[in-house]
């Protein structure tokens, strides 16, 4: 007996893929549950799961290409038409990339100077240059150089440096260019006035909190990308805003002395003059140096570039017809080689991984030729106004190279027989200048706009979502919340297909208990993805009878076997408790599904791959409780009104999102979870915060603005919802808990069900509670509660 209870703890340690173990001296694959075949693969489920999901996302990242023109509608009968035509994708490639602040209307530069240095950075021959900046929004400022030739103008350029290189460096006042590479100097020396942005930095010295006392690994650009996301803004958003600030400033110089616009820039640089001339059409022409290519593997570049639903509508290719048929010049540059964040070290960690390389000019060429198909299909010869531009046999060139600036000059107006040689002699006047206090200037105007907009979140939210419902009779309060659970599921968790295929179970018995059996259980989705978990049945079901079931979810790096583990020395009993376990002796179905969150980054670089999909984990989780919802629906023993979620930490966020978009679940608990999510999320006055944590893949795209926890669970009611949470519970603050349960104890009294709600706080950690939850089950479920 001893002998069987150790195979039994053992079992339950690992992943069910120790299969066809003797139980009793009975094959337990020989087993399978009644009407469904046997499960007989060995491998791990887990890590078989990720990988389907992997493929599955791989796939729909291909199809993207082709699926994404059915967005489009090109109509290049003339340009004003051609216009008309792209206008609404060009207005989703700003809410996309976040640039929706309004921004102020433009009022001239502001000279930057202090006590230690003068304005006037350096004089040439050629051009003078002033340390400036100009107002975006609010109280964001873009700073940088500002160059004014002394001849004959010939143009306006906004010229942007890489992430990790001064307006400085870029104009020759600093080293790490070679002189022929100085593209924004060059420029002026040609007689083009160009304003030189500074830009945020890899760096990662201020990404951190003074307040709490903690800092991480996490680049300049990665800290401010982490807050914005979530109230759908990006730090993309705000730097084209800081571009088209420079251009309404040109505008006004315009009215003195008209002259073309133009763009150019370099790694970030060229990523950003890209999508500000998409998006302007005051831009006549642009240079794009080290950034064009395929994104098709966006994941895997640093999560600062990361975009919500980009793929879904946008590749390179499609993004160049918006800025066609104004002039467009890509530079086949060597891009910035960025091996990762800088590296963890004591005090200092939590960066999600991402690369950069320059990428073959295959891709590059194959992205180009891609938009010239797209553009071909139907337009007139004044549409053709791009270039490729490379060195011998597809080599790379410049960034900044005489060809390309001479193509860029022509489409702006000047064609130059050959480009003047700039001057060595240039020094900066400034002498003890120090960029990095600019720098700092620049971070800190950024965070603290983003962290304002956090704070009108809740209004924000108010009126996005009260304001339009008014508590009454529930059906109807089922009926009002309809198209925001759609917009939820659209906006939030991201749509994938219904189950495309049938559930063709696969089962093994696999646990035997005095009062219940333990059955594994494998469910088709969709191709590649599969919902997989363990059936807890009690063993004195009577023939005919239906019960009530409780699905039961584990939490982040968890399994199935977590929430069944009746060993309370082993790491997976403590914080679950056997709840599963401990529900089916008391009679109810349990269901202990597993959730793809497992294998540290591997999971996490799934969240990254179906972000630009426009969908998320909780997408496919939610097809696979689709599937399993319709299964366990049609089992004989189970009564299909009442099926319960309960679920702890990440299956706590799993209680919040799925039961809200899915009416198949009776009601919902949420354990260890249930919180104030968008301060969790953004705030850095709690060090608690997923700001400072290794969690990258928990942004939600403008969840700030639309569906705190409050919201989610408005669209569970007028189903019963139950919060559990213990007062030692690092995941947030008794304060913040209470502070939006409020909202649903009030909703819930509002819609005359006060009843069907419940908070439990309780002395403890991280952890099941199991009591006054397990009496919201049994009253809710209507089953009966066993005597203490």
């Amino acid at each position: 007996m001893k002998g069987r209870t150790r195979a039994v703890k053992h079992f339950l340690r690992l992943l069910p893929a120790v299969l066809l173990m003797q139980w009793g001296g009975v094959s337990l694959a020989e087993n399978p549950l009644a009407n469904t075949r046997p499960l007989l693969l060995t491998n791990d489920l887990s890590m078989l799961m990720l990988e389907g999901i992997d493929k599955f996302l791989t796939r729909k990242t291909e199809l993207a290409i082709e699926e994404r023109q059915r967005l489009w509608n090109r109509d290049f009968s003339s340009p004003a038409a051609y216009e008309a035509s792209i206008k609404a994708n060009r207005d989703r490639l700003r809410e996309t990339i976040g640039a929706v602040d309004v921004r102020v209307p433009a009022k001239g530069l502001e000279l930057v100077a202090g006590t230690e240095f003068p304005s006037r950075v350096a004089e040439t021959k050629a051009f003078t240059i002033d340390a400036v900046r100009w107002l975006v929004f609010e109280d964001v400022y873009a700073e940088g150089l500002w160059l004014r030739p002394k001849g004959n103008l010939i143009a306006r350029v906004v010229a942007l440096p890489d992430a990790d290189q001064t307006p400085e460096v870029l104009v020759g006042l600093a080293p790490g260019l070679e002189v022929a590479r100085q593209f924004a100097r060059r420029l002026a020396e040609q007689g083009c006035e160009v304003l030189v942005p500074v830009l945020i930095s890899r760096q990662d010295d201020l990404s951190g909190s003074e307040t709490v006392g903690r800092f991480t690994n996490q680049t300049h650009r990665e800290w401010l990308y982490r807050q914005a996301f979530q109230l759908g803004r990006h730090i993309i958003g705000y730097e084209v805003q800081k571009v088209l600030a420079a251009v309404d400033f040109f505008e006004l110089e315009n009215r003195k002395e008209q002259k073309l616009i133009g763009v150019v820039g370099y790694g970030e640089g060229g990523l950003l003059a890209f999508y500000a001339a998409a998006l302007d059409t005051r831009v006549a022409a642009s240079l794009v140096s080290g950034y064009f290519s395929s994104r098709q593997e966006l994941w895997g570049e640093p999560i600062y570039r990361n975009i919500w639903k980009l793929l879904a509508e946008f590749g390179d290719a499609e993004i160049a017809t918006l800025v066609t048929p104004r002039a467009l010049v890509i530079e086949h540059s060597p891009a910035p080689e960025v091996p990762g964040p800088p590296s963890p070290r004591q005090g200092r960690s939590g960066a999600a991984p991402g690369s950069l390389t320059t990428p073959d000019y295959n891709l590059v060429e194959a992205e180009f030729q891609r938009f010239q198909e797209l553009v071909k299909k139907g337009a007139p010869k004044q549409f053709d106004r791009a270039s490729l531009i490379t060195g011998t046999e597809g080599m790379t060139t410049g960034p900044g190279s005489d060809r390309a600036l001479r193509a860029f000059l022509e489409e702006l107006g000047h064609r130059p027989e050959a480009l003047k040689r700039p001057d060595d002699s240039l020094a900066d006047g400034r002498g003890s200048f120090d960029p990095n206090a600019r720098q700092r200037r620049q971070f800190n105007q950024l965070q603290e706009h983003t962290q304002r907009i956090y704070r009108r979140s809740e209004r924000e939210r108010e009126k996005f979502f009260w304001s339009h419902l008014q508590p009454g009779p529930t059906q109807d309060w089922t009926s009002l919340c309809a198209p925001f659970r759609k917009m939820l599921l659209d906006d939030i968790v991201g749509q994938l297909p219904s189950p495309t295929m049938p559930p063709n179970p696969r089962t093994r018995s696999i646990l035997d208990r005095p009062k219940w059996s333990g059955n594994e259980v494998m469910l088709d989705v969709n191709p590649d993805v599969f919902a997989w978990g363990y059936l807890l049945v009690p063993k004195d079901l009577k023939p005919g009878e239906r019960r009530p079931v409780v699905v039961c979810q584990h939490g982040v790096e968890g399994s199935p076997a977590s929430v069944v583990e009746e060993d309370p020395e082993s790491r997976a009993y403590k914080p679950y408790k056997a709840f599963a376990a401990r529900l089916a002796e008391r009679g109810f179905i349990v269901f202990a599904p597993h959730n793809p969150y497992r294998g540290r980054d591997q999971f996490r670089q799934l969240q990254r791959k179906a972000h630009p999909l426009g969908c998320s984990l909780f997408a496919v989780i939610t097809a696979q409780h689709r599937q399993i919802l319709k299964w366990l629906s049609g089992l004989e023993f189970v009564d299909p009104s009442r099926i319960g979620f309960y679920g702890l930490s990440y299956g706590g966020k799993t209680a919040m999102r799925v039961p809200a978009v899915l009416d198949g679940y009776a009601l919902s608990i949420c354990s260890g979870d249930f919180n104030e999510w968008i301060g969790k999320t953004v705030s850095l006055d709690f060090d608690g915060s997923y700001m400072f944590t290794g969690e990258y893949e928990i942004g939600e795209w403008n969840v700030g603005n639309t569906f705190n926890y409050g919201e989610m669970a408005a669209l569970i009611s007028p189903r019963p919802f139950m919060v559990e949470r213990g007062h030692q519970d690092g995941v947030g603050l008794d304060e913040w808990v209470a502070y939006e349960y409020a909202k649903v104890r009030r909703l819930y009294a509002k819609l005359g069900i006060g009843d069907r709600t419940e908070i439990e706080f309780f002395d403890g950690p991280h952890t099941i509670n199991g009591k006054g939850t397990f009496k919201f089950l049994h009253r809710h479920l209507k089953w009966p509660q066993p005597a203490e």
